[in-house]
């Protein structure tokens, strides 16, 4: 049953039918981003040393406007990421929506037939827990931020002008600040968007989506288990790539699921997707487990 997935997950280049073309094209334009985003965001140093001077040094305007310089850009880049959440967020309602529909009986039948489909899902669960290991080991994202807010409202209660190109409203800032606020922002986004993906659609039973993520969390512990399955993969790349979708899928089928991933009752096998997890070395692994922690 599973030798035919095996290329699911791995980086084989899954072409899309012409059924799956429409949302595979809207999807791709989304994942292509992807990789500038996160290249953006762990070339990300922060502006620890100039806020630190500024705050020490209160007086000093000259210190007060390094500081505001040097973060008005880096929030440019926060308010970016924050926006990309939400298209990614709109790109995982196309992808559930056609790897859900009632088009094959099961959810094996469409991950097999919608091999390009499911391997975009596959690559959308890869970035956000890659995002949010960088962004987990990143304090200056919030300290930017916090930053940048804090000296807004100051400017705004003075009549100071700010750059009006990177500023952001209050509004918005309050969505920026909940969003880098979570332990792991972009799979919170995607939690949300799948819990929604599931309320706005009554007329699909939920098993439909629960069973879809339950299926791909099975096929990822397969293949990092089964040594003629794993000898296939090219590079350690392609086992984190594994990993990393196990544990987005159990994260998201926990969120949508009634009683969860953990229970009884779940299709997801969590103490064997735990030890594939610890059979790994530790620290290549901290990151995803605290994710299911």
């Amino acid at each position: 049953k599973w030798v035919p997935i095996t290329l699911l997950l791995s980086f084989a280049d899954a072409q899309p039918t012409d059924a799956e073309r429409e949302v595979w094209e809207q999807v791709d334009v989304v994942l292509k981003d992807a990789k500038a985003v996160l290249d953006e965001l762990q070339a990300y140093k922060g502006a620890g040393q100039e806020i630190r001077e500024a705050i020490q040094n209160p007086n000093d305007e000259v210190l007060q406007e390094q500081a505001w310089a040097a973060v008005v850009p880096l929030v440019g880049k926060l308010k970016k990421f924050y926006q990309f959440s939400q298209r990614l967020e709109a790109a995982l309602h196309s992808l559930l929506g056609a790897l859900t529909s009632e088009t094959y009986n099961d959810p094996t039948q469409h991950l097999e037939r919608e091999q390009a489909l499911a391997k975009q899902f596959a690559e959308i669960l890869h970035f956000t827990l890659r995002f949010d290991e960088l962004k987990m080991t990143n304090p200056a994202i919030q300290n930017d931020f916090s930053y940048y807010r804090r000296t807004l409202s100051r400017m705004r209660i003075n009549n100071v002008p700010a750059d009006g190109e990177n500023e952001v409203n209050n509004e918005l800032a309050n969505r920026i600040s909940l969003f880098y606020a979570d332990a792991t922002p972009m799979l919170k986004a995607l939690s949300d968007g799948t819990t929604k993906f599931v309320s706005e659609n009554k007329n699909l039973p939920i098993e439909n989506t629960t069973d879809c993520l339950s299926t791909m969390a099975s096929v990822c512990k397969v293949m990092l288990e089964t040594p003629e399955y794993r000898s296939r993969f090219t590079s350690e790349e392609t086992v984190s790539f594994c990993l990393r979708v196990m544990v987005g899928v159990i994260i998201l089928y926990d969120y949508v699921h009634p009683v969860g991933a953990f229970a009884k009752s779940s299709k997801i096998d969590m103490k064997g997707c735990i030890k594939v997890l610890k059979d790994q070395p530790p620290n290549s692994v901290e990151g995803l487990l605290n994710a299911l922690r």
